[in-house]
């Protein structure tokens, strides 16, 4: 008899107890969680010229001047604009690229980022 032989005749079998039973194992994948997101920002400030937050957004987030030039306008007139979203990773280095670049051109412009 084989073992699906073994198997229906057990079934079948009224006398059955609990150690007869065959149990089976299945694996489940984990699901992975999505990393969190970032927001990107940049802060208005009364100092730092207009064409160089254009220079930054066109230099550090790949925003062609058309796009830079309304989302600088959005930052002059309502105080802060969204510039990107990223992984954690990716958005502290774009703060810090732009931080620096902005200290080194001796201008207050202020970029920071929160989840989303």
């Amino acid at each position: 008899m084989t073992q699906f032989d073994l198997t229906m005749a057990n079934d079948n079998d009224d006398d059955r107890n609990a150690d007869d039973e065959i149990a089976v194992v299945t694996k489940t994948k984990p699901k992975t969680k999505r990393p969190p997101m970032y927001k990107v920002m940049l802060l208005n400030d009364d100092y730092t010229p207009m064409e160089f937050v254009v220079l930054v957004l066109e230099r550090f987030f790949q925003i062609n001047h058309a796009q830079s030039v309304e989302i600088m306008l959005t930052v002059h007139k309502k105080g802060l604009a969204v510039v990107g979203v990223f992984a954690f990773e990716i958005a502290e280095t774009k703060v810090a690229q732009v931080m620096d670049f902005a200290r080194r051109n001796q201008h207050p412009l202020q970029c920071t980022m929160e989840k989303e």
